[in-house]
């Protein structure tokens, strides 16, 4: 099943990712774009959104840290790079519980993005299944079996009515799903979940691999896979050592890429 997994790392050409994110992350997304072979550029300005958009190959649009001019900021992006024909992602930070941001993502999803990903209880909120998720972290009761489920069931429906987006949700097994299609990936470690930014930096992979000219679905197996593998390795190189792993965790984003690494990718389809 891995070979389902193609390898487009390190990329070449060093395509320009324009990311708008938040700055707890900034520089862990920047680096992990670096490390990957894509050139970070973060401008939230609205006087310089059309100028970078020109210029720029990916958008990554993640909504931590809102605020009423970063929302403008997003919107005026989101309609620069489909007026440019830019690829987007959308990353649904904190929708769970906050209805401005699960609006703002149901609105850009009128732009078709090429991609749509969250945690799995995010995903669960923004296909209007409910979820018991505080703040931005994934619920454990949204990972139970039958949750997964009924999860996969609505994705693969909606999924059918927006053939242009590939919708991804992760969490201890992460659910792709595109044009009706579900691919269950298990790749990674629980430590991922104890560090800050690893989902935006998910993000930010998926959008450096459209950005060097991976069809949206391709992107997103693999910047998820890739970086739940350097997880796996990381881990084992400092078990039990948070801060210890997330330093091995960008280099192993730098690394692997070397290997042979999608012959380790955990894939199943139902």
């Amino acid at each position: 099943m891995g070979m389902l997994c193609q390898n487009n790392l390190p990329l070449r050409d060093s395509p320009l990712v324009h990311a708008i994110t938040n700055g707890i992350t900034n520089e862990f997304v920047a680096n992990s774009l670096l490390a990957i072979g894509a050139k970070p550029i973060m401008a939230e300005d609205k006087r310089e959104l059309e100028a970078v958009i020109q210029v720029a190959d990916g958008l990554l649009l993640n909504l931590g840290q809102m605020s009423p001019v970063k929302e403008e900021s997003i919107r005026q992006a989101a309609h620069l790079a489909s007026a440019y024909g830019k690829p987007v992602v959308v990353d649904a930070v904190g929708i769970t519980q906050l209805p401005n941001r699960l609006q703002l993502v149901k609105d850009l999803l009128s732009l078709s993005p090429q991609v749509v990903k969250g945690n799995i209880s995010e995903m669960r909120a923004f296909l209007g299944l409910g979820s018991q998720a505080r703040g931005v972290d994934v619920c454990q009761a949204d990972q139970e079996f039958d949750s997964l489920e009924v999860l996969a069931q609505s994705l693969k429906e909606f999924s059918l009515q927006q053939p242009k987006t590939c919708f991804l949700a992760t969490g201890s097994r992460d659910c792709l799903a595109f044009q009706g299609n579900i691919w269950w990936l298990a790749n990674g470690v629980g430590a991922l979940d104890q560090i800050t930014g690893t989902g935006d930096v998910v993000g930010a992979l998926i959008t450096g691999l459209l950005a060097g000219g991976v069809d949206q679905f391709q992107a997103c197996l693999q910047g998820v896979t890739y970086f739940n593998l350097c997880g796996e390795r990381a881990w084992e190189c400092y078990p039990n050592a948070l801060a210890s792993f997330r330093q091995e965790l960008l280099n192993q984003v730098g690394h692997l890429s070397s290997e042979k690494w999608p012959l380790q990718a955990k894939i199943g389809e139902s």
